[in-house]
């Protein structure tokens, strides 16, 4: 085959293919933008992510005023919920009122209780009992009509969505295909302030097999990068994941040789602090108590008749 010279016209246009392709990229990497909302005064604890003119997670209601505040003017196109766990998804239905006309893309399995959230106020209710509104603020609900329901697979516009259940079974994932950025909510994880990557297992619908499942969807689709809720943005995927899927089966273990929830609490304690510091410790467990995580392995092991 004919070599063909650095002036030829291929050559050329493909430079300049090459260079619009990077262009592109760069300006929608610079367009990725992660708000800290910093819940109830703590940085570093619950991540929205800005890409264009969309939002992903925007955090508990009673944290809004930072989203609104990195927003200023600009209302997005779209609200994407990875899940409707109330640390991702409880301020969606009040940021609907204020943008009335932004649309909010959400798994079909998690879309009834964002249009209609009296079951899922009533359960964190009985989780949170009085704290429920310090924690939380208020849940408004969303019109359906506003409501883009999903079911993993579709590719809408810029971003490819990859059902990821495992933390939660109306999870999803949204990868935004120009940059690679997968965002991936609590499936890939929770890393924050020099802990490890550790997998938040609350209850009521932990699927461990799932999750892994999940993990290797994601793998497959080989991002650049990840964006996790709790918290930011991470270019070592494979890395990442595998300290994530190695955390899991420690996890599952501690689960099945503990007695309790306070037996749990103290083995993961002990890890913790043992292999990255109080200071890591502290961090992982603000954003996922033990007990609550052993109740999720607990609830899970108990389903598979383990």
């Amino acid at each position: 085959m004919a070599r063909v010279g650095a002036d030829h016209p291929r050559a050329v246009w493909l430079r300049q293919a090459w260079f619009h392709s990077a262009i592109v990229c760069c300006e929608a990497v610079s367009e990725l933008e992660a708000i800290d909302v910093q819940h109830l005064g703590r940085e570093e604890s619950i991540c929205c992510f800005r890409q264009g003119d969309v939002i992903i997670d925007p955090g508990p209601e009673v944290s809004s005023a930072r989203v609104i505040d990195a927003l200023g003017d600009e209302a997005p196109r779209a609200i994407l919920l990875t899940h409707i766990h109330l640390d991702h998804a409880g301020a969606a239905g009040a940021l609907m009122e204020r943008w009335p006309q932004t649309e909010l893309w959400v798994h079909e399995r998690g879309a009834r209780h964002i249009v209609d959230p009296s079951k899922l106020i009533a359960s964190a209710t009985r989780l949170y009992g009085e704290r429920m509104d310090e924690l939380w603020g208020e849940i408004v609900p969303v019109p359906q009509e506003r409501v883009k329901v999903l079911t993993g697979g579709e590719v809408i516009g810029d971003f490819r969505v990859i059902y990821t259940p495992g933390h939660a079974s109306h999870h999803v994932s949204y990868v935004h295909e120009p940059t690679g950025t997968a965002f991936a909510g609590d499936v890939c994880g929770v890393r924050r302030l020099g802990a490890p990557v550790m997998a938040p297992t609350p209850p009521p619908d932990i699927d461990l097999e799932a999750w892994e499942g999940s993990l290797k969807l994601i793998e497959e689709v080989g991002p650049q990068r990840l964006a996790v809720t709790h918290f930011g943005i991470h270019e070592d995927v494979e890395g990442h994941i595998a300290q994530l899927r190695e955390n899991l089966v420690r996890v599952e273990e501690w689960a099945r040789e503990v007695p309790d929830a306070p037996a749990f609490a103290e083995r993961m304690r002990d890890w913790l602090v043992g292999s990255s510091g109080q200071k890591a410790a502290d961090a992982y467990f603000a954003v996922m108590p033990p007990e609550d995580g052993y109740a999720g392995l607990e609830r899970a092991l108990m389903q598979r008749g383990d």
